[in-house]
């Protein structure tokens, strides 16, 4: 059965779950865990840094207690921590320990703040990178201290920790991925080995069974299919034995029936018309019952075989004039390569039967046979018979090679034979490891191939 176009497999479902199952949780555990780590980081940096602006400022209210000291010269001798920058606003003045900070890095709102005569911290975003401002109002001194921390550093370091866990989940998404193909070959293994056994099922292995398994949630289905083909095999073996058994037991009767027929076709001059016309009527039933009935033996040794037949080399070029030659038919109608390139292993009468069932056919329903072909084809012999008739509508293709089954319009009972001709063609080519199949010919009419193995030379 062909998929729908964009519908996932069994498989592709449960990878795709488990990957998308594993990427959520991954997305959510990182997401947590960067905004926590991020918190704590800066929370973390911003009281160390507010502790140390504090102390700074600290030291410079006591530089400038003493008499004399000056704003400048103490904060030139200021020594900050880390790679701040310490700015000094007294009065309209301002100082700086650095060039690269001054009055114009200080917010605003955090000079309001300071002016109010309370400390504060403030984040800014600068060319240079994020940076903390902490401000500490020196009242004794009547200055306002503000220390300038850059922060590139911690941004730096949680754009690594983002990174890592990125990679930490797209791994984990992929290991998801990964155990979901796993599983997933687990999960669709048991359903594989059903589908198997029941493709060699379909094709006549009628011995093929489920291993054993020590699953307990397989226990029971293994049970149940193996439980369902020996019914089914049963169920074949009786049909295809009751089949054959009414077969024979016909047989004698027939037999009976067919000599008493003959008796009465010695003296059939002795007979009025309308008792020749029914002695003409019983000899057509009775000819279409015993092909019937060899149909049918055929069939029923197809269904109780079980094997493949006995392979003998067999040149199907050599068979085809064989059955021409038999059946009262132009030697003219074979076209075939040399001999030894048609050879195959099989068994030759039934081969002999497959064919001569091809040309009855082509003479009971389209008028004839036209040409017979054998040729090699890529390490097949194939073999092909093209009527007279107005060809098989492609519906009926396929219909036609089953059991009683009949071109549409020669059902009539002036036709010998009950459909079963093209089943045993179909058969017999099973057995043999090849295919037979219908197709238009080139002449106009219908074209019958029965394809088989060549014999490896």
């Amino acid at each position: 059965m062909r998929r729908a176009p964009g519908r996932r497999g069994l498989r592709g479902r449960i990878v795709l779950g488990f990957a998308a199952s594993t990427l959520l949780v991954s997305a959510v555990l990182v997401t947590t865990t960067w905004l926590l780590a991020r918190s704590f980081v800066v929370e973390q940096r911003e009281q160390a840094l507010t502790q140390q602006a504090f102390a700074d400022a600290e030291v410079l209210r006591n530089r400038l207690s003493a008499a004399g000291a000056d704003v400048g010269g103490v904060l030139g001798e200021l020594v900050p921590f880390g790679d701040a920058e310490v700015v000094v606003r007294s009065g309209d003045e301002w100082y700086s320990s650095s060039l690269e900070v001054g009055g114009r890095d200080v917010p605003a709102a955090l000079q309001e703040v300071v002016a109010g005569g309370a400390a504060g911290a403030l984040r800014i975003d600068t060319a240079d990178g994020p940076r903390l401002v902490v401000a500490v109002p020196v009242v004794s001194a009547g200055v306002e201290f503000y220390e300038v921390a850059p922060l590139g550093d911690l941004e730096a370091l949680l754009r690594t920790l983002g990174l890592v866990l990125g990679a930490g989940a797209v791994a984990a998404t992929l290991a998801g991925a990964g155990f979901g193909a796993w599983a997933s070959r687990r999960a669709v293994l048991p359903l594989e080995q059903v589908a198997g056994a029941a493709t060699r099922i379909a094709g006549g292995e009628l011995s093929t069974r489920l291993p054993p398994t020590d699953d307990p949630d397989l226990v029971g289905i293994v049970a149940a299919f193996n439980s369902m083909v020996d019914a089914l095999a049963a169920r074949i073996s009786r049909d295809a034995r009751f089949v054959g058994d009414v077969s024979h037991e016909l047989r004698s009767p027939l037999t009976s029936l067919t000599t008493s027929v003959e008796v009465l076709a010695t003296r059939r001059q002795e007979l009025p018309p309308r008792a020749q016309q029914a002695l003409d009527l019983v000899e057509g039933e009775v000819s279409r019952l015993r092909v019937t009935l060899d149909d049918l033996l055929e069939l029923a040794w197809f269904d109780g075989a079980g094997h493949a037949p006995d392979a003998v080399p067999v040149s199907m070029t050599a068979l085809v004039r064989e059955v021409l030659e038999r059946t009262g038919r132009p030697l003219g109608l074979l076209a075939a390569g040399p001999e030894p390139e048609t050879t195959v292993l099989g068994d030759k009468s039934r081969l002999e039967r497959a064919v001569r069932n091809l040309l009855d056919n082509a003479d009971r329903y389209a008028g004839g046979a036209e040409r017979v072909g054998v040729e090699r084809c890529d390490g097949s012999v194939v073999v092909t018979v093209d009527d007279a008739g107005p060809g098989v509508a492609s519906l009926d293709r396929e219909r036609i090679f089953e059991r009683f089954a009949r071109a549409p319009g020669s059902a009539r009972r002036s036709v010998p034979g009950a459909g079963l001709g093209l089943a045993i063609v179909a058969e017999t080519t099973a057995q043999h490891g090849g295919a037979a199949w219908c197709a238009p010919s080139p002449q106009g009419g219908a074209r019958f191939v029965l394809s088989l193995p060549a014999a490896r030379t």
